[in-house]
């Protein structure tokens, strides 16, 4: 919580209001929990000889531990937006008006406002902060009759020096005097000043992945055993994750085309009935990545565009089959639960054409790849000499996750419906 009393409880509840209006009904983690685990540990079989030795004696804790990103769901609001990302609420594919720099993007989707001495709230940009003349139109009535405007490298770095380091804050505060630095002023009309985060909220799941390759190849860099094995687990997690085209669209469980049920149905549905019998996870080596970036976006736009046809098969065959005939009971350890029936599920399975098994291939050669990548950024460091520290498969963190799990209560954009 920020030390500064700046914003009045009514602007507080509007801004939290914002916040969490952002957060979306919850869905099944993705892929379930035996698609993570096992998308985790047929990684393990892409790698070179140099790395398939540490993994394999650790390759329990990597498969265990793919879940505890769903886990932490349940203990801390900004986990959710690591899993997805509306890709459709910024335009139409290739999304090139979307910044794939982190700091561009959160400035960009960051709404900025001030309050002026009559108690007003009012924006205090006039103009997107990312236009292509670079410079930022700030709006007069934040002055007595004046109007004023800055650079775009300028409003940047005021950015990253006064409100991207507040970004795990509940509030954003803008302080007065920063203000008054930036805009060259010494005199400014407004009480307080304040910061919005519309962006996180509708999923960061290719930067998060950026992040997280950074994080694995410190750890790498240190040969913390501990640090390498639950990075890898959760990069791991978010790759699998990006995969699914579901993830990447404002429909995500095809609420807004009446076909609620259906993430469930894609990502665990159909691994559960046919993965064991009818599915290849041997997938062939893992490849250094030349451009991360470049590669996560890479996969969520991949994923994007199978959405289309991952909604519309389904459409298709709801009106063909007679209700009936889609949904049948079924019994999960002491309950009765409606499940998509069988036929109508290997319908569905056939008409996507592999699309399911396909994705859970390409999750499994992009996790090793970002594992060997991660390793060779890292300078390709000798791990025999710690291959052996002892890292137990479970300890106190886990139990901390399972005790958040049993609440029940999932925190910010949920995932399950």
């Amino acid at each position: 919580m920020s030390k500064h009393p700046l914003l009045l409880p009514v602007t507080i509840t509007v801004v939290l209001g914002i916040i969490f209006a952002a957060f979306r009904p919850s869905l099944p983690p993705a892929w379930g929990f035996f698609g993570h685990r096992k998308i985790n540990h047929q990684a393990v079989f892409t790698l070179p000889p140099e790395l398939i030795v540490f993994y394999k004696k650790h390759i329990d804790y990597v498969t265990e531990h793919a879940v505890d990103p769903d886990k932490r769901r349940y203990a801390t609001l900004h986990e959710a937006p690591r899993h997805f990302m509306d890709l459709d609420r910024y335009g139409k594919a290739p999304f090139e008006n979307l910044p794939r720099n982190w700091t561009d993007a959160l400035m960009q989707h960051t709404a900025y406002f001030f309050i002026n001495e009559k108690r007003d709230t009012l924006p205090l940009l006039l103009s997107p902060v990312m236009e292509k003349d670079s410079f930022v139109s700030i709006n007069p009535k934040l002055f007595k009759d004046t109007a004023t405007a800055v650079s775009r490298r300028d409003f940047r770095l005021f950015f990253i020096n006064n409100i991207f380091q507040q970004y795990y804050e509940e509030q954003w505060v803008i302080e007065k005097d920063s203000l008054s630095k930036l805009l060259n002023f010494n005199k400014i009309n407004c009480r307080n000043a304040f910061a919005v985060d519309e962006f996180s909220g509708h999923g960061i799941v290719p930067y998060h992945l950026d992040y997280m390759l950074r994080r694995l190849t410190d750890a790498f860099r240190e040969k913390d055993v501990k640090k390498i094995l639950r990075h890898s687990a959760d990069i791991g997690h978010y790759i699998a994750d990006a995969h699914v085209p579901l993830h990447t669209t404002q429909n995500y469980n095809g609420q807004l085309t009446g076909q609620d049920g259906i993430h469930a149905f894609w990502e665990s549905r159909l691994p559960e009935l046919f993965a064991d019998e009818n599915y290849d996870f041997w997938v062939g080596r893992a490849e250094l990545i030349e451009k991360p970036q470049d590669y996560f976006w890479n996969i969520v736009l991949e994923s994007h565009a199978l959405v289309d046809s991952v909604l519309g098969i389904e459409m298709a065959l709801r009106r063909e089959f007679p209700a009936d005939r889609q949904l049948c009971n079924e019994m999960r350890g002491n309950a009765l639960v409606k499940v998509q029936c069988e036929e109508f599920a290997a319908a569905y399975s056939e008409r996507l054409g592999g699309m399911v098994e396909a994705r859970m291939q390409a999750s499994i050669r992009a996790v090793g790849s970002a594992w060997y990548t991660a390793w060779v950024l890292a300078g390709q460091p000798d791990l025999r000499d710690v291959s052996s520290v002892p890292v137990a498969v479970q300890d106190s963190m886990d139990a901390e996750l399972d005790k958040a799990v049993k609440s029940g209560e999932i925190k910010g954009r949920e995932h399950e419906q």
